[in-house]
């Protein structure tokens, strides 16, 4: 028996503030660029000012890339271009410079931390402070057993809500999330096509590393498979992240879920943290308001998550590396946005005077 239930954070996670945001918008209105002229600019500095509760809006000074990384057992059929039970590699590279989302980071001011919520290798291969988290090592093949036990599960989600009240408490004032694994597109491919009730071709894409034709049709088996298993628990989120999910899901759901609680804004990165989100908007339906979609990876399953979410992505530049790679570009927008909304001065009294006059000109032409 699990003593945690997810629909209890319906009642925990209010919207960010709307009366800032007409604030913000107010303040947007005087000033001396014209409305419009900055394009979703506006948009991103407003969002953030409401979710700060802040006008004028604050800057980004306390970025944290966060990334939860675990082995998925369904990567043993073949299902990705990575080895099954490689991420520790992944993880490695990460921690020694030598992956896409550590040299951005570093250009861009933002921290790093990798929280091992399920590698499958021994802990001794990589530093005490990833590897203490750990729920399990590995996960269940989706297709034919469960990924978690229902205690593992909710550990996984409990291990993510620390992980969210631990970065609240340090400052952290914006999140980019991302994950390390393989195996995991398959499960959250999974989890997208068992939430909006489509089938398992719909949603299942080649992955970060592109697969062949033969993987893919062994992933779209694997992901049929799965969704046969998903369905039946379709009612009880906790069950569905036990049964076709796995401890890194669990734990980003968690993370994403306390991010909202804590009034901590969120970066989604790809298909995995798309999904998780997914999942967490099912618990909680204010939840997607505290986060932006920072690219479009081409998953397929991610952007069915992101449209049943409503979520716009911010950049689409094909990026497919993961590993919160895209979402960390859209840093630099998000930054701009708000050093803009904060400093750009307002327009003076005469300025201001014959901007009404041209509204009210235009509204009279709009008459006629």
């Amino acid at each position: 028996m699990t003593t945690l239930n997810l629909d209890d954070f319906s009642d925990l996670i209010e919207r960010p503030d709307g009366g800032v945001r007409r604030d913000a918008e107010d303040r947007r209105e005087r000033l001396a660029v014209p409305p419009g002229a900055l394009g979703r600019l506006d948009e991103l500095a407003e969002w953030l000012a409401a979710a700060q509760g802040s006008v004028p809006v604050r800057p980004v000074e306390h970025p944290k890339v966060v990334l939860f990384a675990a082995d998925h057992g369904v990567a043993g059929l073949g299902v990705s271009a990575r080895p099954a039970g490689g991420t520790h590699e992944l993880v490695r590279a990460v921690l020694d410079g030598r992956s896409p989302v550590s040299v951005l980071a570093g250009r861009l001011g933002a921290g790093i931390r990798v929280v091992d919520a399920g590698l499958d290798c021994d802990p001794g291969l990589l530093p005490e402070e990833v590897v203490r988290h750990r729920v399990r090592r590995g996960s269940g093949r989706i297709d034919v057993e469960d990924a978690l036990s229902a205690a593992e599960a909710e550990a996984a989600v409990r291990l993510g809500m620390r992980i969210a009240d631990e970065e609240a408490d340090s400052g952290t004032d914006l999140v980019v999330l991302g994950d390390l694994s393989v195996g995991g597109t398959t499960a959250a491919a999974t989890l997208v096509a068992a939430l909006c009730g489509t089938d398992a071709s719909v949603v299942t894409g080649r992955g970060g590393v592109p697969i062949d034709d033969l993987a893919w049709m062994r992933k779209c088996a694997a992901v049929r498979d799965a969704l046969r298993r998903a369905r039946p628990v379709l009612g009880d989120q906790l069950e569905l992240l036990a049964a076709v999910g796995g401890a890194d899901l669990a734990a980003m759901t968690g993370f994403l879920l306390q991010c909202a609680v804590r009034r901590t804004p969120v970066i989604l990165d790809g298909v995995v943290s798309a999904a998780c989100a997914l999942v967490a908007q099912r618990a909680a339906f204010r939840a997607p308001d505290w986060w932006l979609a920072g690219q479009a990876s081409g998953e397929p399953a991610q952007a069915k998550a992101l449209d049943r979410m409503a979520l716009n992505p911010l950049l689409d530049h094909g990026v497919t590396v993961g590993e919160g790679t895209g979402a960390l570009l859209a840093l630099p927008l998000v930054q701009a946005a708000a050093a803009l909304a904060a400093e750009l001065p307002e327009r003076d009294a005469d300025q201001a005077e014959q901007a009404d006059q041209a509204d009210q000109v235009g509204e009279a032409e709009k008459t006629d």
